[in-house]
């Protein structure tokens, strides 16, 4: 059941590509106007890149989360997911998931350009890659109780960055702090253990969280 929510909801969003560009869209122009209103100068760019990767991720994430169900409750689809003899919080991980693969996964693959155009260090490098791999899905992940909170609200979009945002911050401030820290030699490896167990947290414990408020937005 699982591998057949996840292909629905990548056929259907690499079938609609626009949705799946305008995330990556926004990153790359973020990436590109910050060293332009700044200045090429390498050390101001790697000082400041920790910030600017993850602010851009986190704002390229809020921006694709609201389709996360909102397609599906327009056409009413959604309440015959929630039908379906098999558990909910298992649908819940399929879409997540597949929105993770379309969001977080070319995150990480413009990785190497993102740090190229801030003038980061291979060690730096890999820190961005490594926190976007931990941070993104968690991300997802936590954005899916509020889509499930506002989905069925005209205009959610401002209340669901209200939502999202404080719970997104501890993600921000360890993954920036990583890269921080990546770039002065320091370990880094207790901020991604921070940062894994906020994945394997919200891994098990947001698709019950999101069913719930699933069926309080329905009735």
């Amino acid at each position: 059941m699982l591998w057949r929510v996840l292909n629905r909801e990548l056929r259907v969003a690499f079938r609609s590509g626009m949705e799946v560009i305008n995330p990556l869209w926004f990153f790359l122009i973020v990436i590109t106007l910050f060293p332009l209103a700044t200045g090429p100068e390498p050390r101001l760019l790697a000082r400041i890149a920790p910030g600017i990767v993850w602010v851009a991720a986190l704002l390229s994430s809020l921006l694709a989360l609201e389709r996360l169900f909102r397609d599906d409750f327009l056409d009413g689809s959604l309440e015959q997911l929630m039908l379906l003899p098999a558990p909910l919080p298992l649908t819940v991980l399929g879409k997540v998931t597949a929105h993770w693969v379309v969001t977080g996964v070319p995150l990480i693959l413009l990785s190497p350009l993102a740090a190229l155009l801030l003038s980061l260090d291979f060690a730096s490098w890999r820190a961005v890659a490594l926190t976007l791999l931990l941070g993104t899905p968690t991300l997802s992940f936590l954005g899916a109780v509020g889509v499930a909170l506002t989905v069925g609200l005209r205009r959610g979009g401002i209340l669901l960055s209200v939502l999202v945002l404080p719970l997104a911050m501890p993600v921000l401030i360890f993954a920036s702090a990583a890269i921080d820290a990546a770039g002065q030699g320091l370990p880094v490896e207790g901020y991604l253990a921070i940062l894994g167990a906020m994945l394997a947290g919200s891994a098990t414990l947001t698709p019950f969280a999101t069913t719930a408020a699933l069926r309080v937005s329905m009735h």
